[in-house]
């Protein structure tokens, strides 16, 4: 049903009451407020108007209230209580939205319900990605104003945890709080429940739990329902993570409890009926749609554990699709089924698995070896969630996931060799003939692995110096992930070859080389053109001070190699 615009107000078309324009908006009216305090029955609060905070952002203001009733004077302003409806007279004047830290009154802040109205669906904006391995470094800041001496911020978004191991949530902890998301353990977090339809007619006021993944483990973010029109939702009354369309399934929520706290009270919820999807993320609102299912992400993590007995885990869920989310999520599963096998520190090697499913075309296949004294788990989770962050943040509508498979093999050792020795069956070779290439890794307890490759010189390549680097997975990386940073794929099958493509450290590999620059257009090198080619190319391309002239990859091994040392083999004429 459309929103109307009547004489002074805007008719609320659902039930028939109507809106207070900002401009009407005045210190010291009164007016009241409705959230849920305990249960799922909806309670009402006062509050007074004590002003108007014109213009704090682009088309933005923020009324501020003083907040009082039921327990907000005990409890401050509560997180949970994003959303919460502010009425004058009967007219909606917008949401709670925004507190004080630390403050000592209940003093809010009210996001104007005309700005929340205005939500609506945008053009993705591409996200700056800087590091492949540091998913979080995506999650945008939480939002604040200046109010003098004070900073008036968003309300933290309680999220809360179930089926996660305590040391993943602890890890990811200061990521979450400053993106404004308030991670909790153990309290909460239940499974939502999905009815064919809803028991009874949402309103505003009420809680819901904003699910962003499901099954063996548990995530729920909280807030309150500002409006409801028709089939069209609108809660928060600020951003979640402000990633514009979205799809991501709601509940509403039961109320088990209040926990007051000097840093900042929250309500402690359990998810109940599935009532809907959230489709839009914006600055000034949630909003979604009541009866629509979204589309998930099924997420499988088996992993196989170093204990006497061969103890293996398996979990199961289902994640939101979504750009910003998915791939810390998914860091956070993977990071948790680690830590859940007790090889979060101390010597330990992971082998790492599986296969990003894609919705057409070959999947992209996820294989590597981590071995470290501390921090594989981290390692391993960040080497998963990279690629699904390429892939999700490229734009890319003809590269899209199905679902996202992950095998781990863990071990009490560091299953580990360096780089010892690497010598050349000769010292001078002619075009057209071969020579062979051998490494010497050596480990702990005496281990030694020897690796050898065969690489024939083209015929009609030029008299000089050939260069033979064998080096490990990680610094093979470098030059692929420099060049993805630089310039970005352009089409779906660039990024797809690029990510196919990358080094696993379960095998060394030997780089032929020429000390002659070149340039590399799109990930390949180009021998050294004419002045007038390389000018029209130089936009588009870097230039290296080393020709690339072969690839090879020397025989895997369930080890971790490392290490990196060049040897030169003169080609005669």
């Amino acid at each position: 049903m459309l929103i109307s615009f009547l004489t002074g107000g805007v008719l609320c078309a659902q039930t028939g009451g109507s809106i207070l324009p900002l401009r009407e908006v005045r210190a010291g009216i009164p007016c009241t407020g409705r959230t849920v305090f305990q249960g799922s029955r909806v309670e009402e609060f006062r509050c007074e108007i004590l002003g108007v905070l014109e213009n704090v952002g682009p088309n933005q203001s923020i009324i501020l209230a003083r907040l009082s009733g039921g327990p907000l004077e005990q409890t401050g302003v509560l997180q949970g209580m994003s959303g919460s409806p502010v009425y004058s007279n009967g007219r909606l004047v917008g949401a709670v939205a925004y507190s004080f830290p630390f403050a000592k009154a209940p003093i809010a802040g009210i996001r104007p319900i005309e700005e929340m109205l205005r939500a609506a669906p945008s053009a993705r904006a591409g996200v700056a990605w800087h590091d492949p391995f540091d998913i979080a470094s995506a999650l945008p800041r939480r939002q604040g104003i200046e109010t003098g001496a004070a900073r008036l911020m968003e309300i933290a978004t309680p999220l809360w945890f179930s089926g996660f191991a305590r040391g993943a949530i602890e890890h990811f902890a200061p990521a979450l709080r400053a993106a404004g998301l308030e991670p909790v353990q153990g309290m909460g977090g239940g499974r939502m429940r999905q009815p064919s339809e809803p028991t009874a007619p949402l309103q505003p006021g009420e809680m819901i739990s904003v699910q962003l993944m499901t099954g063996d483990m548990n995530v729920g973010a909280d807030g309150t329902v500002t409006y409801v029109d028709g089939r069209r939702v609108y809660a928060f009354g600020h951003r979640f993570l402000g990633a514009g369309e979205t799809e991501m399934p709601f509940a509403r929520a039961e109320v088990l409890t209040l926990l007051p706290s000097l840093n900042s009270s929250f309500k402690i919820s359990n998810p109940g009926e599935w009532l809907g999807a959230m489709t839009l993320d914006s600055f000034s609102a949630v909003a979604g749609e009541l009866g629509r299912k979204p589309r998930m992400l099924p997420l499988a993590i088996r992993v196989a554990g170093a204990t006497p007995a061969g103890q293996r885990w398996s979990y199961r869920m289902e994640l939101v699709h979504d750009r910003l989310l998915t791939p810390i999520l998914l860091q956070m599963a993977v990071f948790s089924a680690l830590e859940a096998t007790e090889r979060a520190a101390g010597l330990s090697t992971v082998i790492l698995r599986g296969q990003l499913r894609m919705q057409s075309g070959e999947p992209v296949p996820l294989s590597n070896v981590y071995a470290a004294e501390l921090g594989a788990p981290s390692m391993v989770a960040a080497a998963v969630a990279a690629p699904v962050a390429a892939i999700l943040q490229s734009g890319f509508d003809t590269l899209k996931l199905a679902g996202i498979d992950v095998e781990l093999e863990v071990s009490n050792e560091k299953r580990q060799v360096q780089l010892d020795g690497v010598w050349s069956s000769r010292r001078a070779v002619r075009p057209g003939e071969s020579v062979e290439i051998t490494a010497l890794f050596l480990g702990e307890s005496g281990i030694e692995l020897t690796r050898t490759v065969r690489y024939q010189v083209p015929v009609g390549a030029p008299a000089g110096p050939l260069y033979f680097t064998v080096t490990d997975g990680s610094t093979a990386n470098l030059a692929e992930f420099r060049q993805f940073l630089l310039t970005p794929p352009r089409s779906a099958e660039q990024l797809r070859a690029f990510l196919t493509k990358l080094h696993p450290n379960d095998r060394p590999y030997v780089r032929v080389w020429r000390a002659s620059p070149t340039l590399q257009v799109q990930g390949e090198n180009l021998p050294l053109l004419p002045p007038s080619m390389a000018g029209a190319l130089l936009q588009s391309a870097s230039q290296q001070a080393n020709s690339l002239v072969a690839s090879l990859r020397m025989d895997p091994a369930p080890y971790l190699f490392t290490g990196s040392r060049t040897i030169q083999v003169e080609v005669k004429e």
